[in-house]
């Protein structure tokens, strides 16, 4: 179920990223680079929205890992989704109600808008206020579908669900000559429908509970979590800062033609994000579930081949989106403009990035423990630091200091607080993890993008570079996988198991 759950999630998530990237420059032709800044900022505050989330969806996932695990009963996991329900829609009506009151606001006092006439981006925003609250409702029902480990099925309606938002939209588009208002009315009946089904499924699998019980409404549930979630919600507090202060002080600073431009870097670079996610979506609610099953071993071997695996997938797009960033945005866009404006930007996201998704891998560790204190004090530190020196760095150099800022920050919480967390929990762990998971990875997209940066001489057509992109990629990734040596090992073994398996029957 396991590697059958990360497939599901790679095809979906590469799904739904192939699809982003092909609708994003027809987003921009039909309605423009400073629309395009408002979709960015309508995103960024969507983030900004699971602040209020208080570390409750991902302790839900844990909480039915848990039951799968046979740690808990299926009353207690009932009554808690419901107490849960009742929150998160008294929260959803508050946050929605606060962005909808400050439409105004945000649009005059906030943004630099100079083209989209002022009405047209208040209605925007009080739209974009009840995406947002559905959009979060939604997340807690895919929170409790993961942690049944049904990610296969995720995994499908995410992609039917990115087919609705991201492609469906484009002849509607070019139909209304690019209605920014349209555009944001028809994002909302797509996640009042998302969420809908997400609620018709999710109860189509939560377990029956025993004859005689009944599920009772009260707050208590929460009571039972509230240490857990609580540490979560710091964590995600403090995250949110790290991860979205700079798209949120930028969208102060910046015009909002120039934050589209940012929003294009970040989204480029955060492609790496999307390359290791399913794993680490199939990951947690596993190493939960051994945990509760005191498979120490298991529980390693497992964090040690996913480790591996995401450096196989990751480091080789990390390799090629910073050495020929320019390159691959033209591919991307057609436009050499645009290309110089979001190169330099995208370079220092793409290796904070990397660093960032190898710096994760501790919390889910802890995550599977059950235990937060070491990610709460790191991340806490982490932002004593990094939110100074993003303010200053933002307000002085704009994209450019908040891209050094969050590379630099990056680089200090994997190379200092990595070794540390994972030292605590296993002696002498962290040097083994480094050498034999990452760097045999890292040595050779050193060796291959080095060769590959001063040999290549570039075309100029744009179908000539789109292919050159691309067989630069698979050359990466498959010299990356050769590389890898538990991969290498288990694509090897299985070789061998399917040969004895023909052998026994031939005879």
């Amino acid at each position: 179920m396991f590697k059958r759950n990360i497939y599901a999630n790679y095809i979906a998530q590469a799904y739904v990223a192939i699809i982003g990237i092909a609708t994003l420059p027809l987003y921009i032709r039909y309605l423009g680079i400073e629309a395009y800044g408002l979709i960015g900022f309508f995103s960024m505050l969507q983030i900004w929205f699971q602040i209020l989330d208080m570390g409750l969806t991902p302790t839900m996932t844990r909480e039915t890992a848990r039951f799968n695990g046979g740690s808990s009963n299926a009353l207690d996991l009932r009554e808690l989704l419901r107490a849960l329900e009742g929150f998160f829609i008294i929260l959803a009506f508050l946050g929605c109600t606060i962005i909808w009151l400050s439409a105004r606001i945000i649009a005059t006092q906030w943004l630099k808008v100079n083209q989209i006439p002022l009405q047209e981006v208040i209605h925007s925003i009080e739209i974009i206020s009840l995406i947002i609250a559905l959009r979060w409702l939604s997340g807690l029902y895919r929170g409790l579908i993961s942690g049944f480990e049904k990610q296969v099925w995720l995994s499908y309606f995410g992609c039917a669900t990115a087919t609705a938002r991201y492609v469906f939209i484009i002849p509607i588009l070019a139909w209304t000559n690019g209605s920014l208002l349209i555009f944001f009315l028809y994002q909302l009946a797509v996640s009042a429908i998302e969420l809908l089904l997400l609620t018709i499924k999710i109860y189509s699998i939560l377990p029956k509970i025993k004859l005689g019980e009944k599920i009772s409404w009260s707050w208590r549930p929460l009571l039972r979590i509230r240490n857990f979630s609580l540490s979560i919600a710091f964590a995600s507090l403090v995250w949110v800062i790290i991860t979205q202060g700079d798209k949120l002080i930028l969208s102060k600073l910046l015009p909002l033609a120039d934050y589209g431009y940012f929003t294009m870097a970040v989204m480029a670079a955060g492609g790496l994000l999307l390359i290791s996610s399913p794993i680490s979506t199939a990951l947690m609610p596993r190493m939960v579930k051994l945990h509760g099953e005191d498979k120490d071993t298991e529980l390693l071997n497992i964090y040690r081949n996913a480790t591996q695996l995401v450096a196989a997938m990751t480091l080789p797009a990390c390799t090629i989106l910073f050495l020929f960033s320019k390159n691959i945005i033209f591919s991307w866009t057609g436009d050499l403009t645009l290309s110089h404006h979001v190169a330099p930007i995208m370079e220092l996201y793409v290796i904070g990035n990397g660093l960032l998704i190898f710096a994760a891998f501790p919390y889910y560790l802890q995550f599977s423990k059950g235990s937060l204190k070491l990610h709460l004090i790191g991340n806490g530190i982490l932002a004593i630091i990094f939110i100074p020196s993003l303010v200053v760095a933002s307000w002085e150099f704009g994209p450019l200091g908040a891209g050094w800022a969050w590379l630099v920050s990056n680089a200090i919480l994997f190379t200092i607080w990595t070794p540390f967390v994972h030292n605590h929990f296993y002696r002498k762990f962290h040097m083994k993890w480094l050498m034999e998971d990452i760097f045999p990875i890292v040595l050779s997209c050193f060796i291959f993008g080095g060769v590959a940066k001063y040999a290549i001489t570039w075309p100029t057509e744009r179908v000539s570079v789109t292919i050159l992109i691309a067989t630069l990629s698979a050359s990466f990734l498959i010299s990356s996988i050769v590389s890898a040596p538990r991969i290498r090992n288990k694509i090897f073994r299985n070789n061998k198991t399917n040969e004895q398996a023909i052998k026994y029957d031939s005879q």
